[in-house]
């Protein structure tokens, strides 16, 4: 998939917070032109982070596939210099076993 054709990114991701050792992590998907002919998924496996983390990690992968190298680009600025419609969906509150489907 070439950066022309990508209209839409979608981030669909789980949350788990590690009450004895206090951290968070979190492992989803990134869908790129979603219900389109030309759907594609890209699994992010468990990772650490927590809050907004999973939005940096995802970008940090869409940059890479697209070879993108601006620095301090953020993702709102790459969506809409590119008209693409970005969603973001996080599910807090997660078993660990939840995650682990994505590794």
């Amino acid at each position: 998939m070439d950066l022309e054709s990508l209209k839409t990114i979608d981030l669909d991701f789980y949350e788990w917070f590690d009450k004895i050792n206090g951290n968070s992590y979190f492992a989803g998907e990134i869908i790129l032109n979603f219900s389109l002919e030309n759907e594609e998924i890209i699994k992010v496996p468990f990772s650490y982070g927590y809050d907004s983390a999973y939005e940096f990690k995802s970008f940090k992968i869409i940059k890479e596939l697209f070879k993108i190298d601006k620095k301090n680009y953020p993702f709102w600025d790459f969506c809409k210099d590119n008209n693409i419609i970005k969603r973001s969906n996080k599910t807090k509150n997660c078993l660990k076993r939840d995650l682990k489907e994505f590794d």
